[in-house]
Protein backbone atom coordinates (compact mmCIF):
# COMPACT_ATOMS: atom_id res chain seq x y z
CA UNK A 1 0.00 0.00 0.00
CA UNK A 2 2.80 2.39 0.92
CA UNK A 3 4.51 1.70 -2.41
CA UNK A 4 1.26 2.47 -4.25
CA UNK A 5 0.89 5.80 -2.46
CA UNK A 6 4.49 6.73 -3.27
CA UNK A 7 3.96 5.83 -6.93
CA UNK A 8 0.78 7.91 -7.11
CA UNK A 9 2.47 10.85 -5.37
CA UNK A 10 5.42 10.67 -7.77
CA UNK A 11 3.04 10.60 -10.74
CA UNK A 12 1.18 13.66 -9.48
CA UNK A 13 4.42 15.56 -8.96
CA UNK A 14 5.73 14.57 -12.39
CA UNK A 15 2.46 15.53 -14.06
CA UNK A 16 2.43 18.91 -12.34
CA UNK A 17 5.92 19.63 -13.63
CA UNK A 18 4.84 18.75 -17.16
CA UNK A 19 2.00 21.25 -17.02
CA UNK A 20 4.29 24.02 -15.82
CA UNK A 21 6.85 23.22 -18.49
CA UNK A 22 4.76 23.04 -21.64
CA UNK A 23 6.54 24.30 -24.76
CA UNK A 24 5.13 27.74 -25.61
CA UNK A 25 6.42 27.71 -29.20
CA UNK A 26 4.98 24.24 -29.82
CA UNK A 27 1.73 25.42 -28.23
CA UNK A 28 1.54 28.41 -30.55
CA UNK A 29 1.94 26.07 -33.52
CA UNK A 30 -0.63 23.58 -32.16
CA UNK A 31 -3.08 26.43 -31.48
CA UNK A 32 -3.61 26.67 -35.24
CA UNK A 33 -6.05 23.76 -34.79
CA UNK A 34 -7.91 25.75 -32.15
CA UNK A 35 -8.24 29.00 -34.06
CA UNK A 36 -10.85 27.49 -36.34
CA UNK A 37 -13.20 28.17 -33.41
CA UNK A 38 -11.30 30.43 -30.99
CA UNK A 39 -9.71 33.87 -31.21
CA UNK A 40 -7.43 35.55 -28.71
CA UNK A 41 -8.03 39.28 -28.19
CA UNK A 42 -7.08 41.42 -25.21
CA UNK A 43 -9.65 43.59 -23.38
CA UNK A 44 -8.64 46.62 -25.45
CA UNK A 45 -9.65 44.77 -28.62
CA UNK A 46 -6.11 44.09 -29.83
CA UNK A 47 -6.22 40.84 -31.79
CA UNK A 48 -3.43 38.49 -30.78
CA UNK A 49 -4.70 35.54 -32.82
CA UNK A 50 -7.44 36.01 -35.37
CA UNK A 51 -9.75 33.05 -35.24
CA UNK A 52 -13.30 31.86 -35.27
CA UNK A 53 -16.16 32.94 -33.06
CA UNK A 54 -17.73 29.53 -32.51
CA UNK A 55 -15.79 29.27 -29.23
CA UNK A 56 -15.07 31.93 -26.60
CA UNK A 57 -12.09 34.29 -26.63
CA UNK A 58 -9.27 32.52 -24.80
CA UNK A 59 -7.36 35.58 -23.63
CA UNK A 60 -6.82 35.25 -19.88
CA UNK A 61 -8.40 31.79 -19.72
CA UNK A 62 -6.06 30.60 -16.94
CA UNK A 63 -7.68 31.73 -13.70
CA UNK A 64 -11.08 32.44 -15.27
CA UNK A 65 -14.24 30.82 -13.91
CA UNK A 66 -15.49 28.26 -16.41
CA UNK A 67 -18.41 29.41 -18.54
CA UNK A 68 -18.01 33.06 -17.62
CA UNK A 69 -16.68 34.87 -20.71
CA UNK A 70 -19.24 37.61 -21.22
CA UNK A 71 -21.23 37.44 -24.42
CA UNK A 72 -20.57 33.77 -25.16
CA UNK A 73 -23.36 31.21 -24.85
CA UNK A 74 -21.93 28.15 -23.13
CA UNK A 75 -23.52 24.74 -22.75
CA UNK A 76 -25.62 24.27 -19.64
CA UNK A 77 -23.03 21.78 -18.38
CA UNK A 78 -20.08 24.15 -18.69
CA UNK A 79 -22.07 26.91 -17.02
CA UNK A 80 -22.97 24.47 -14.22
CA UNK A 81 -19.29 23.56 -13.80
CA UNK A 82 -18.43 27.23 -13.34
CA UNK A 83 -21.27 27.67 -10.88
CA UNK A 84 -19.94 24.61 -9.01
CA UNK A 85 -16.57 26.35 -8.65
CA UNK A 86 -14.52 25.30 -11.68
CA UNK A 87 -11.78 27.86 -12.28
CA UNK A 88 -9.49 27.11 -15.21
CA UNK A 89 -6.04 26.08 -14.05
CA UNK A 90 -3.44 24.83 -16.49
CA UNK A 91 -4.13 21.27 -15.33
CA UNK A 92 -7.90 21.63 -15.78
CA UNK A 93 -7.49 23.10 -19.28
CA UNK A 94 -5.23 20.22 -20.35
CA UNK A 95 -7.78 17.68 -19.11
CA UNK A 96 -10.69 19.53 -20.71
CA UNK A 97 -9.19 19.90 -24.18
CA UNK A 98 -8.22 16.22 -24.22
CA UNK A 99 -11.91 15.23 -23.97
CA UNK A 100 -14.38 18.01 -23.10
CA UNK A 101 -17.43 15.80 -22.64
CA UNK A 102 -15.64 13.25 -20.43
CA UNK A 103 -14.09 16.06 -18.39
CA UNK A 104 -17.49 17.65 -17.68
CA UNK A 105 -19.12 14.31 -16.92
CA UNK A 106 -16.41 13.58 -14.36
CA UNK A 107 -16.31 17.09 -12.89
CA UNK A 108 -20.08 17.31 -12.51
CA UNK A 109 -20.58 13.60 -11.76
CA UNK A 110 -23.28 13.70 -14.43
CA UNK A 111 -23.32 11.09 -17.18
CA UNK A 112 -25.43 13.36 -19.39
CA UNK A 113 -23.14 16.42 -19.21
CA UNK A 114 -22.17 17.85 -22.61
CA UNK A 115 -19.89 20.47 -24.06
CA UNK A 116 -20.38 22.46 -27.24
CA UNK A 117 -16.69 21.77 -27.89
CA UNK A 118 -16.51 18.47 -29.75
CA UNK A 119 -12.84 18.72 -30.77
CA UNK A 120 -10.40 16.64 -28.72
CA UNK A 121 -6.71 17.53 -28.62
CA UNK A 122 -5.13 14.15 -27.92
CA UNK A 123 -1.53 15.42 -27.88
CA UNK A 124 0.04 18.77 -27.04
CA UNK A 125 -2.45 19.99 -24.47
CA UNK A 126 0.32 21.04 -22.10
CA UNK A 127 1.94 23.05 -24.89
CA UNK A 128 -1.28 24.80 -25.94
CA UNK A 129 -2.02 25.60 -22.30
CA UNK A 130 1.49 27.00 -21.78
CA UNK A 131 0.96 29.17 -24.86
CA UNK A 132 -2.40 30.44 -23.57
CA UNK A 133 -0.89 31.11 -20.14
CA UNK A 134 1.94 33.08 -21.78
CA UNK A 135 -0.65 35.47 -23.21
CA UNK A 136 -2.24 36.14 -19.82
CA UNK A 137 -2.83 39.71 -18.74
CA UNK A 138 -0.05 41.19 -16.62
CA UNK A 139 -0.40 40.60 -12.89
CA UNK A 140 -1.68 43.62 -11.00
Amino acid sequence: MKRLLLTVAASVIATGAAFAEGDIAAGEKAFKKCKACHAISDPDGNVIVKGGKVGPNLYGIVGRTAGSYEGFRYSASLTAAGEAGLVWTEEEIVAFIADPKAFLRTYLDDSSAKSKMTFKLSKGGEDVTAYLASLAPPAE
